[in-house]
């Protein structure tokens, strides 16, 4: 399988990224192609510009390789802090640019600019992980808007079969221990979800 596995945090020793390097690991043991993006690392610019919201726009450059990417996925990993219950901005800027008209969903209509969505993925699964300093109990005061943005918002009209999502809270309070049987729950989950053909 293809699976594009995008990472939105800027500190490299944070849980994070510890959870990316878990999922690198194990999507590449399971013997799947792995499309890894670091979105700090390699700067990828958040801003959507006029141009791209013109018709006909094509994507070019390290744009073109992401649209590319989540088109030809089959599954997809995404790992993210909650910062004020929403995705880091850089990750908000690459859904605005990426899982757009005309890659992820098309319209139906005269220049496939009017009428129904159509959509244009071929994804079976989106597993997040995301980790916040908040307990369990005040996440769900909030709502969880981050689990209805994810399921309902970002890959909804997309085509894709199935969102899941696991949050991990209290990460400020956590311990080395606690944090190594999150990295363990994130292989099982892996393992689960992606070790046949889904």
């Amino acid at each position: 399988m293809k699976i594009l596995v995008l990472l939105a945090h800027p500190v490299e020793k944070s849980l994070n990224h510890g959870i990316a390097h878990r999922v690198r690991t194990v999507l590449e043991r399971l013997g799947h192609v792995v499309f890894y993006h670091d979105l700090y690392k390699e700067n990828f610019d958040p801003l959507l510009t006029p141009e791209e919201l013109l018709p006909g726009f094509k994507p070019f450059g390290l744009l073109k390789e992401h649209c590319d990417q989540l088109i030809s996925a089959e599954g997809i990993v995404i790992i993210h802090p909650n910062w004020r219950d929403q995705a880091p901005a850089v990750l908000k800027g690459w859904i605005d640019r990426v899982i757009r008209s005309g890659v992820a969903f098309k319209f139906s209509g005269v220049n496939g600019e009017e009428g129904h969505c159509l959509p244009n993925l071929k994804t079976e699964l989106v597993t997040v992980f995301n980790t916040s300093d908040c307990s369990e109990e005040t996440e769900e005061q909030l709502g969880d808007p981050l689990e209805k943005f994810w399921k309902n918002i970002a890959f909804g009209g997309c085509g894709v079969k199935k969102v899941i999502r696991r949050n991990f809270c209290n990460v400020f309070r956590s311990t080395s221990e606690i944090r190594g049987k999150w990295l363990d729950e994130v292989e099982s989950m892996l393992i689960q979800g992606f070790s046949r053909e889904i």
